[in-house]
This record gives C-alpha cells, structure tokens and sequence, in this order.
C-alpha cells in the first residue's frame, strides 16, 4: 500500500514540521510554496499607509510525504498537525491518498520498492 499525505500550512511553521518529520525519521519529503484561501478568506493589507486592500490568497507551503502503511500515515498526519497547530484560522490543512502505483525511473522498480530504499524495507542487521 502506498499512500500520499499532502499538507497545507503556514509559512513560519514549515521548519516546525519539516523537524519534527525528520525526529520521526521520515525522509522523502517535497514542500512547494503556494497560495490560497480556506476559512479566512484573505486578509487586508495596508498599501502606502493609506488604503485597505483585501489580499484574497495567502501564502501557504505544501508539504508531500509518502509512507507506506496506515499506521504511518496516522504517525505522520499527527505529528504535522502538533507541529503546524497554532490554534488560529489558518493553520491548514492535511488530505491522505491511495496511491495507485509509482515507478522509480532509474531502476524500474515499481510500487513500494519504487519509493523505499531496500535498505529501509530490509535493513541489515547490525554490526557487532
């Protein structure tokens, strides 16, 4: 099984979560900047001191992780939202979805190989 999570967040909280992610060992993690609007509908701004202009899309950052089992996609979707929440209108928003396939270019590996490393489905047992 493989299953997307996309998360919409504020900008200052990236560092946040993209840390809190890494503590939980995530790796393969996509961020984008992008713009939109939910429940607080932009906001206004003052331009030149003078005018009130309502700003309809807000900066937000897209985060994109893959996992592997429903138990990480809960993991994963709790430790974004500890990491992004600030209590306010805002804070985003988290989607999961079934991936259907993926294909590693370089090797050709398909479905969950094709987005794990061996090592990290079997990894070595340790040295001693």
């Amino acid at each position: 099984m493989i299953i997307k999570i996309e998360a919409y967040i504020r900008e200052e909280k990236m560092d946040d979560v993209l840390d809190a992610l890494a503590k939980m060992n995530v790796h393969g993690i996509t961020c984008y900047q992008v713009m939109g609007c939910g429940a607080q509908h932009g906001i206004k701004k003052y331009v030149r001191g003078n005018q009130n202009i309502p700003v309809n899309m807000l900066p937000k950052i897209k985060i994109e992780v893959v996992v592997s089992t429903e138990e990480w996609e809960d993991k994963v979707m709790q430790c974004i939202r500890q990491a992004a929440f600030t209590g306010h209108h805002g804070d985003g928003k988290i989607f999961s979805y079934h991936v259907q396939n993926a294909l590693r270019i370089r090797t050709g590996e398909t479905g969950e190989e094709a987005v794990y490393s061996k090592s990290s489905l079997n990894p070595d047992p340790p040295k001693e």
